[in-house]
């Protein structure tokens, strides 16, 4: 287990490396984001060693479970699934450094009232929903801009970027539309200078395409698959809203 975790990370490594080349891009740019929903300590702990630092948890109960592993090792954990409101208080409990799917004003003043409560701060990425399916969390395109005005006025999030999960399709222009529109999103709000927000990261880019995502301007992209092997359950699981 141990000997295919370390490969997959190499054979990643290399493909983020190829990706840079290809795009004129700096490697030291671009960051890998452990995405270990289902993934126990154990093999998280193999990357980590292996000088990958940054995870994401798609639930909070995972969040919970590996805390106490892993609370020891040198890493910074993200929030990149849907954040129910009801859930934020764990969330800053088990530290999260950065919740990558702030989506709704709703929850912005929930999270906002309760880090004024603990006397905290919380970097947060804005999801948008680029590819307009329906099973999938984020503000619409049309919308983002505004939100992110609104999310301006709260001190205690710290707005670093934003985050998009590209369409699930074969068809790589289809995917490549989502990762441009993001970037443009991201362009557009910089030109518009807000007080308090930062638009330096742009989370987007799987196991399947992040070639492409880092070609159109990724600054994360997020690997679960390829490193830690298929999971039981398939990606809709964790993103549709049903569910969730």
């Amino acid at each position: 287990m141990s000997e295919t975790i370390i490969q997959n990370l190499r054979t990643i490594q290399q493909r983020i490396k190829n990706a840079c080349i290809k795009s004129n891009r700096d490697i030291n740019d671009v960051k890998l984001l452990l995405a270990t929903k289902t993934v126990d300590a154990n093999r998280i702990k193999i990357a980590i060693e292996k000088g990958e630092t940054l995870i994401g948890e798609n639930k909070v109960q995972e969040v919970k479970q590996k805390y106490d592993e892993l609370k020891n090792t040198s890493h910074q954990k993200h929030f990149i699934g849907h954040l129910q409101t009801n859930k934020i208080k764990e969330i800053l409990k088990y530290n999260v450094s950065c919740i990558q799917s702030l989506d709704r004003i709703s929850l912005a003043e929930k999270l906002q009232k309760r880090l004024e409560f603990e006397d905290k701060t919380i970097n947060a990425f804005m999801q948008v929903n680029t590819s307009a399916e329906e099973s999938k969390f984020g503000v619409t395109p049309n919308e983002a801009v505004n939100l992110v005005k609104e999310l301006a006025n709260f001190d205690r999030i710290h707005i670093k970027g934003l985050m998009t999960i590209g369409l699930f399709s074969a068809d790589e222009e289809k995917v490549r539309t989502c990762f441009k529109l993001l970037k443009s999103i991201q362009q557009e709000i910089i030109a518009k200078n807000i007080p308090n927000i930062e638009m330096k990261e742009l989370s987007m880019g799987m196991s399947g395409d992040l070639e492409i995502a880092i070609e159109e301007g990724a600054t994360i992209v997020r690997v679960g698959t390829a490193i830690f092997g298929e999971r039981i359950y398939p990606d809709s699981y964790y993103w549709n809203e049903k569910i969730s």
